[in-house]
């Protein structure tokens, strides 16, 4: 008993916690941990303070340029670039500054349904869809993008907390349909992407010394609202002003200090030239169309209208095929329209007098191919025919009649001449270049040089066959086609030209007189009659080609043309139309494509102050 309380007396001293040991005071080790706690805060208020002096002394006036240009530009990163004008100063496309709404609920002073019965007129949205917007979440709620400054300026005269404004830059065509093929447009990330937009891309764009305020300009903030959480304030955006009203189809130019790129094109004609062929595809059901004109002494563009079109604004809605413009990028066969080139070469090469008699017998056989005149079944063979009256009647017997006295590879080599096989060089993106039959196969078949007479197995461009008819027009030059005139400054003086080609002269003045005098024939007397116009005189001719067929051969589609050339007397214009593909038996060159450029040619002379002719014929 007295082991077992021995043990436990044991076991509880060995419980009990030994003091600890005493460690000597060293006055000098704490004296010197502590001195140099402070040497480094003296060191680190040091160097603070050392940097504060470098940043406002050295650096002060750059980081405050800097923070001053964070403050006041735009968040907008996409180039800017200049103006579009056509040749009157109207403006075509231009830069302009849109607004994204954002909304933040929480901070409503208003209930959600008071708040979205206040915007719904304003963004033209219904009530039940904002309400569904504004419900979705507290805050950051993206509500409407491409707001315009007529929309923002009434949305801020509300002063209604919990909205937010961000600018954004954004590429604005006021004309709408009227020149998209031809001028194309810019996407959500700035980028040309079709047409004078990414054909010029380097003339539009501003450089950065353009683009930028002048130094001594301050752009005050335009706070709306109170801020968002985690957000910043909107911030008014350096812009140029226009006075283009946004709900309007027509614009000024833009003002003084910046430059344009300036079109030939004239935004009257072409909108005349533009109803006046939709309304004729529509007639007709045809599948596409394009009617232009042309200056025939320079070049110069005047209209380019082509169906389909679409909304530049709205690209993204647009079926990809309307993207291109289609007179210039697509290839057809002319048919009857070529003749008049044809009759050119041969009085050229004095293989036929203007007074010259051919035998039209109304059908002819190539092996196995037969070629017949179109109205062979009515008239059947005219007999002896005068070249004015191959024309006149349009005769594709008296065409080949003609051409057979020319050796093929002689013909072949005035295809070359005439440039059928290159491009135009308009200055417009993805022309396409005509196709030939190579020279052997054009020498060797008999037929080839036959079809060819009269327009048909080979294709070209509708630009193409403008070149090509212009040069009968301005006394035998091939002219380069373009629609742009130049860069001009706000005063309208040019600051740029681009270059174009000297023109080439491929048939003499005297040649071209003899085919316009055959051509004024072919309105007065021929098929061209529904172009005819009181007071002036006009040389013409209809085509009306059959159009071929992917697997080979040629289907029962047709292409219509009509080309006007005027004045007779002192030409001035050429204006072609093709439709493709027009529907219904009675569906011709004379039919659809005649009274189109009739139509244009009437607005044309008024536009351009044109005199009746001296002599014109009476109907």
């Amino acid at each position: 008993m007295a082991s077992s309380a021995y043990s436990a007396r044991r076991r509880r001293r060995r419980k009990q916690p030994r003091p600890p040991a005493v460690v000597p005071f060293n006055p000098t080790v704490n004296r010197v941990r502590i001195l140099l706690v402070w040497g480094l805060l003296v060191l680190s208020l040091v160097a603070i303070a050392g940097r504060l002096a470098w940043l406002q002394l050295a650096q002060g006036d750059s980081l405050s340029g800097l923070a001053q240009q964070q403050r006041l530009t735009s968040p907008v990163q996409r180039q800017v670039r200049h103006s579009i004008v056509d040749r009157q100063g109207n403006v075509i496309a231009v830069d302009r500054v849109v607004y994204t709404l954002y909304a933040h609920p929480q901070l409503f002073d208003l209930s959600i349904q008071e708040m979205a019965a206040t915007l719904s007129p304003l963004l033209d949205s219904p009530e039940a869809s904002l309400i569904g917007q504004f419900s979705q979440q507290p805050t950051g709620i993206r509500v409407a993008d491409g707001l315009p400054e007529a929309t923002v300026d009434r949305l801020r005269a509300l002063r209604l907390n919990g909205l937010e404004l961000h600018p954004q830059q954004q590429r604005f065509y006021p004309q709408q349909q009227l020149f998209a093929p031809i001028v194309g447009f810019v996407n959500f990330d700035g980028q040309p992407q079709a047409g004078l937009e990414i054909a010029y891309q380097d003339q539009l764009a501003l450089t950065p010394t353009e683009a930028a305020p002048p130094a001594d300009t301050e752009i005050p903030l335009e706070p709306y609202g109170p801020p968002a959480p985690s957000a910043t304030a909107e911030v008014t955006v350096n812009r140029p002003d226009t006075d283009i009203d946004n709900e309007s189809s027509t614009a000024k130019s833009e003002p003084d200090g910046t430059a344009s790129l300036r079109l030939t094109l004239d935004s009257r004609l072409q909108r005349t030239a533009q109803q006046e062929l939709q309304a004729v595809v529509d007639r007709h059901s045809a599948k596409r169309g394009t009617v232009m004109v042309m200056e025939a002494q320079t070049g110069e563009m005047l209209a380019l209208a082509s169906v389909p079109t679409y909304d530049p604004n709205q690209y993204f809605k647009t079926d990809p095929e309307a993207l291109k413009t289609w007179a210039v990028s697509d290839l057809y066969e002319p048919g009857s329209t070529f003749k008049p080139i044809n009759i050119a070469i041969a009085l050229e090469a004095g293989l036929i007098s203007p007074d010259e008699v051919v035998n039209d017998s109304g059908q002819m056989q190539f092996g196995e191919w037969k070629i017949r005149n179109h109205d062979y079944a009515t008239a059947g063979g005219r007999g002896p025919i005068s070249i004015t009256d191959v024309l006149k009647y349009s005769s594709n017997v008296g065409m080949v009649r003609i051409m057979q006295k020319m050796p093929a590879a002689d013909y072949f080599n005035w295809l070359q001449r005439l440039s059928l096989d290159r491009p135009t060089g308009i200055d417009l993106p993805a022309e396409a270049t005509a196709q030939m039959k190579d020279r052997e196969q054009f020498v060797r078949s008999r037929v080839e040089s036959a079809t060819t007479a009269f327009g048909q197995g080979f294709s070209l461009s509708p630009i193409k066959m403008l070149q090509l008819l212009g040069t009968l027009a301005n006394g035998g030059k091939l002219v380069t086609p373009h629609v742009v005139s130049g860069m001009v400054n706000s005063d309208g003086d040019e600051v740029w030209t681009p270059p174009h080609p000297q023109p080439k002269t491929v048939f003499s003045p005297q040649t071209t007189q003899q085919v316009l005098s055959m051509m004024e024939a072919v309105v007065n007397e021929g098929t061209g009659d529904a172009a005819k116009l009181t007071g002036y005189r006009i040389g013409g001719k209809t085509g009306t080609a059959q159009k071929a067929t992917v697997s080979g051969g040629y289907g029962r589609g047709r292409v219509t043309s009509f080309v006007g050339i005027l004045p007779i007397e002192a030409p001035q214009y050429v204006v072609l139309a093709v439709i493709d593909e027009p529907q219904g038996d009675d569906a011709y060159g004379s039919t659809v494509a005649a009274p189109l450029v009739k139509k244009v040619i009437e607005a044309l002379v008024v536009l351009e102050g044109v005199p009746p002719s001296a002599a014109a014929a009476t109907p």
